[in-house]
């Protein structure tokens, strides 16, 4: 059995990614992230680091749900997270799912239906400017904890009701403002980041300077081992 996660401070490597994350007693769950600038990026979603974005990933078959905030309706829904489809252009609305502007971010539930082996989390962004990169806190649950609460709402704190931190997300680096394409990846050590069934995406959004600071998400994969 794992060891419980226990976050620790977030090391920036380089502008480019950012390593060893959280950690447990045999293993290391990292976050890397690799980012192709506006004149780079194209509609292959190609990284140096991160692999492209799965159609066949755990994901494909998850329910995506709302938990808290509320989705900008000039965006794609939450079947964009997991369709496979991503944009082939930078400022692409449709093909991504945002939450509404003058908002915080907001709370997105990934449930698989039962437990499975966990091999890598995957999440794409894309836009020219400020809602291109990514900020986030990830939680996972098996749902068997006690007093598991599937779907907690802002303010209540995961760690409270069931939930294990397993990585903090903030690609920004030194330039808030940077657009262009964004891949994350989440992996352990050994291969296997653990057997879950839920996923809890606490999304922030990237700047405060004018309301439309929350990030074009194109694609959610949960990978398993296989």
């Amino acid at each position: 059995m794992k060891a419980k996660l226990k976050p620790l401070p977030v090391s920036t490597v380089s502008a480019l990614s950012i390593l060893i994350v959280v950690s447990a007693v045999t293993a290391k769950t990292t976050v890397v992230f690799d980012r192709n600038a506006n004149e780079a990026a194209s509609w292959e979603f190609v990284f140096k680091n991160v692999p492209a974005p799965s159609k066949s990933d755990l994901g494909a078959k998850a329910a995506f749900i709302v938990v808290d905030g509320r989705r900008d309706t000039n965006g794609g829904d939450v079947d964009k997270f997991a369709d496979g489809i991503v944009p082939t252009d930078e400022d692409q609305p449709a093909r991504n799912f945002f939450f509404a502007q003058n908002t915080d971010g907001g709370r997105i539930l990934v449930d698989l239906g039962a437990a499975a082996a966990v091999k890598q989390i995957n999440t794409y962004s894309w836009h020219p400017s400020t809602r291109g990169p990514q900020v986030y806190q990830l939680f996972v649950s098996d749902g068997k904890a006690e007093g598991f609460q599937s779907q907690p709402k802002k303010p209540t704190d995961p760690l409270q009701c069931g939930w294990t931190l397993l990585a903090a997300v903030d690609t920004r680096a030194n330039d808030p403002t940077a657009g262009g394409q964004y891949a994350v990846s989440i992996s352990d050590s050994t291969g296997e980041i653990g057997r879950f069934r839920y996923f809890l995406f606490d999304i922030s959004r990237t700047e405060q300077a004018d309301p439309f600071g929350n990030t074009f998400y194109s694609e959610i994969d949960i990978v398993d081992p296989n």
